[in-house]
């Protein structure tokens, strides 16, 4: 799990930086409605609903945009109905880049992924020849903004989290998929402010590389990222300080 706070910094700042909402709110509809359709429409009994109406209240996004996403799940479906996919492959030097989509026409999903690795400098590999490198984690971020970190990690260690480190302005928190949530309300309950809470994907092992492959890298996970249909994109990829100051510029 070493090196995931750092990148939740350049997701953090990209974030912040990102004039694309429209694109944004999209794909948090996405999750809310293939969350909803998977689980059903209450969030008190969908925990998968219930973190993805929660980062979509962080992105600020519309009461309404939720409600519709909702609302697409459990009535009638305009067009074709949405199916997630993983694509697995790699970057320049070796990366290894593990692609969430959702998509109501899978050849055309495939074609554009498969473009973006090429132009890339990466290459789209077949099922299974990345994900062995990932394990599913529930993650909880924190600012360290006003907050003391060895404070943060006792209540969250307490309610039952299995691992916190803290790099740079954010402390991640990680524990049980199915941990997260509780994990979450304990840190609320304390009045500690919760930047993120999600189940996801961490590194087992992380690789290592100079700051050109890695920039390399991380301009291809921009490129996959532009895609409408891409969700998320996880990769092993250690970032150096140096590369984090040179994406800041």
């Amino acid at each position: 799990m070493s090196g995931h706070s750092k990148w939740a910094q350049i997701k953090h700042q990209k974030a912040g930086n990102d004039a694309r909402r429209g694109q944004l709110f999209t794909k948090l509809g996405r999750e809310i409605t293939i969350a909803a359709r998977e689980g059903g429409p209450d969030p008190e009994a969908n925990v998968r609903l219930r973190l993805a109406i929660q980062r979509a209240r962080d992105a600020n996004m519309p009461s309404e945009n939720i409600e519709r996403a909702i609302k697409r799940a459990t009535g009638p479906v305009d067009g074709a109905e949405l199916e997630e996919a993983i694509y697995e492959g790699y970057g320049p030097g070796g990366a290894a880049l593990l692609v969430q989509v959702a998509t109501d026409n899978r050849n055309r999903t495939a074609a554009e992924v498969r473009n973006a690795f090429t132009r890339g400098g990466g290459s789209l590999g077949e099922s299974g020849c990345v994900a062995w490198l990932f394990e599913t984690r529930g993650v909880i971020e924190v600012r360290t903004d006003g907050q003391d970190p060895d404070e943060v990690a006792l209540i969250a260690i307490d309610a039952g989290a299995e691992d916190v480190q803290t790099e740079g302005d954010v402390i991640s928190i990680f524990t049980a998929p199915s941990d997260v949530e509780r994990v979450r309300e304990a840190l609320v309950q304390r009045n500690i402010p919760v930047s993120s809470a999600e189940t996801t994907l961490v590194p087992k092992v992380t690789l290592s590389t100079d700051d050109e492959t890695a920039l390399k890298v991380m301009r291809l996970i921009d490129r996959l990222e532009e895609l409408d249909d891409v969700q998320k994109v996880y990769t092993n990829l250690e970032i150096p300080d140096s590369v984090l100051e040179q994406y800041a510029k």
